[in-house]
């Protein structure tokens, strides 16, 4: 039977209790401190706080005495109130950590040194065992109590709680969890969900916590119809094509974030708010879209720099809306150490099914592996842009010029292309878990004095595996990523193709500690050429980089790359680098920058990059 008192714990941030003030007036020239601006402040005493580091910092920073330490007129009679107070704020502070039977004396004190003489308040704490969880109990009320469809969610809210019984009972770990439990009920079909009651009994002589949560859902919410606020030049319908939000379905705030985020990065807003009516049907809930349509014209420059080509020069004109057709035309100028190249990408409004139509034209100037490449290029066809899979479709003319020494080809062609790609990331632009998988299928006809057939394929992928089975393992043991990629281009020997159509590989994002497209097929007469296969792996170790013992910002990695290009399979021969890196997790997307030793080479390179693609 317990005998100490069972202490509840209701509040929703906090458990102390502040000490009242000293009553008395502040001249109406003093600071927040007591010092005024002709004179310095003062200290009327010092605080001595003995106790082990973290709970000494902790009570420095939040002791209600600390505050009344510059008040020069302070007397020993306010100052022993002052201190009589501080032993409840203690144990009041210490509550929140965890700590509810220690072991406190305040005592006070006098030194002296020559005339000066200074009061102390010493605190010493012994803060006793930390409490530890002994049961959670998260029940439910409202239309998530019995709803078969929301059992999931009902296991995912318990399985989610993040102060579990065995685990140290804190008064911020405890609102956490009661947030994170709040967070995981309004995120689907419950956006009114709520905390109905909450209660933490502490025992203090057995030194556990027994902890339990009624989470109130109201009513499920089904999406309705949409509207849309703050358009002048296009239709809702577009904003309702790019949302994709089907009336109908069930309310999900990742659907409704990931929505918002496909109608601002479409290039047609400046900014877009997607929320919903919580005064609406819920079975039919409105959707409010608030837009900003960016200017119909729009100019941007960019200057960088890139451990494959340099310093680089950009620039980029956008027209959201063309005259007379209303397609969107993004024009862009690339300089940089190695290309030089113009292009020009005009897309039109999706329709009902999501595709659009597309028009590509570029002139490129650019040097690869041992030749200049001058090319120019034309494409039209269809695209389709998924929340996971992205298709296009498309008839293709490339026509290049490639020199070298002792080298010369002028080659064209007209091709009909597929391409399909699906990504199965758990999140991005940092997942730790899925995969990645790109095809392009395609086939045509050479062009001029030859017209021969020629067929190409090429396949790239990615796989991300956490080496641990939970979340908190996970952030420690880190992942592996592992790369691979495939070409091939078919046709008779020696039929001429534009290099543009062939391979190259080496680089930051494909063999590491080898240059841009520095690896290719080797010609008889020394030169390295673009080639017709294409064969190329990387394994990688990513792990995060812990401070006080917590996963940070950064990572480390160990990688090994491999890749070889050639005009014949049976000759692909590797070249292989490795290497070791840093990752930071920057507002814009990985920054990787790493060092790799190419054996082949026999060079160490630098690789810098940012952003994750696939």
């Amino acid at each position: 039977m317990l005998t100490a008192l069972l202490v509840a714990c209701t509040l929703a941030a906090g458990c102390a209790t502040p000490a009242q003030p000293p009553s008395r007036s502040t001249p109406a020239s003093a600071d927040a401190t007591g010092a005024t601006a002709e004179t310095p402040a003062v200290q009327a005493f010092v605080v001595d706080v003995r106790a082990p580091d973290e709970i000494r910092d902790y009570l420095e920073r939040h002791l209600d005495l600390m505050r009344y330490r510059t008040l020069a007129d302070l007397d020993d009679t306010e100052l022993e109130r002052l201190s009589i107070a501080a032993d409840r704020n203690v144990r009041d502070l210490l509550g929140t950590l965890g700590y509810f039977s220690p072991e406190v004396n305040i005592e006070r004190d006098r030194a002296v040194a020559g005339t000066q003489t200074t009061r102390i308040v010493r605190i010493a704490v012994t803060p006793g065992p930390a409490t530890v969880v002994e049961s959670v109990a998260v029940s439910f009320d409202g239309a998530i109590a019995d709803d078969p469809a929301a059992a999931v969610q009902r296991l995912s809210i318990r399985d989610g709680w993040t102060l579990p019984a065995g685990k140290p009972f804190t008064q911020q770990a405890w609102d956490d969890a009661k947030t994170q439990s709040l967070r995981l009920l309004a995120a689907r079909r419950y956006p009114l969900g709520r905390i109905a009651a909450s209660r933490a009994e502490i025992d203090p002589e057995q030194h556990v916590a027994r902890l339990s949560v009624t989470l109130a859902s109201g009513p499920a919410f089904r999406l309705g119809t949409m509207r849309v606020e703050g358009l002048q030049r296009y239709e809702p319908e577009l904003v309702e094509r790019i949302a994709r939000l089907k009336p109908g379905t069930v309310y999900d705030q990742s659907a409704l974030i990931e929505a918002q985020q496909r109608l601002q990065d479409s290039g047609h807003f400046n900014s877009v708010v997607l929320e919903i009516d919580p005064q609406g049907d819920p079975q039919a809930v409105p959707i409010i879209a608030t837009v900003s349509e960016a200017r119909r014209n729009s100019i941007e420059l960019g200057v960088g720099v890139s451990t494959d080509s340099g310093a680089r020069l950009s620039a980029e004109h956008t027209n959201h809306q063309m005259p007379v057709l209303g397609w969107r035309a993004v024009s862009k100028l690339l300089l940089d150490n190695d290309t030089k190249s113009v292009q020009s990408e005009w897309t039109a409004p999706r329709d009902a099914s999501l595709w659009q139509w597309q028009l590509f034209g570029q002139l490129k100037n650019e040097d690869a592996a041992s030749v200049r490449v001058r090319s120019q290029q034309l494409r039209a066809g269809r695209l389709q842009r998924g929340e996971a899979i992205d298709r296009n479709y498309y008839v293709q003319y490339d026509r290049a010029t490639t020199n070298g020494t002792g080298y010369h080809e002028t080659a064209q062609t007209i091709s009909a292309n597929y391409a399909w790609t699906q990504r199965a990331f758990n999140r991005l632009p940092y997942p730790s878990s899925g995969y990645g998988l790109g095809v392009e299928l395609g086939g045509g006809y050479t062009l001029g004095s030859q017209r021969e057939p020629f067929t190409r394929a090429r396949m790239n992928w990615l796989g991300i595996w956490s080496l641990a089975s939970d979340t908190d393992r996970q952030a420690h043991a880190g992942r592996i990523a592992v790369r691979a990629q495939a070409g091939a281009v078919l046709a008779k020997d020696g039929v001429s193709l534009p290099s543009t159509l062939l391979f190259l590989t080496g680089g930051d994002a494909t063999v590491r500690g080898y240059s841009y497209h520095s690896i290719g097929a080797s010609e008889a007469n020394g030169i390295t050429t673009p080639g017709r296969y294409l064969a190329g792996a990387s394994v990688e170790w990513q792990r995060p980089i812990l401070i006080d013992g917590q996963p940070s910002e950064w990572e480390s990695t160990v990688f090994i790359d491999a890749g070889a290009v050639a005009d014949k399979a049976s000759a692909l021969k590797a070249k292989v680098g490795i290497g070791a890196g840093v990752r930071y997790r920057s507002p814009v997307g990985p920054l990787q920058l790493d060092l790799a030793y190419g054996l082949d080479t026999r060079n160490l390179r630098l690789h810098l990059s940012v952003g994750f693609t696939f």
